[in-house]
């Protein structure tokens, strides 16, 4: 990886833990706080995933 890329990504996550406000938090409130936050995001996408599967059998097939 380059270090323009590498800067790059440094950047966006300092910019999520700047906006969560994660960076006042000790490193195990950040892993909790990301585990359900990531927790939560699949919950999401595979339930509307199986909506939009639901979805499409009724009004399009």
């Amino acid at each position: 990886m380059s270090p323009g890329a590498m800067n790059w990504v440094q950047r966006k996550i300092y910019l999520y833990n700047v906006t969560f406000g994660l960076y006042m938090l000790d490193w195990w409130e950040r892993y909790l706080f990301n585990t359900l936050v990531l927790v939560l995001m699949w919950f999401i996408c595979y339930n509307s995933s199986r909506y939009l599967t639901e979805f499409c059998k009724r009004h399009l097939w």
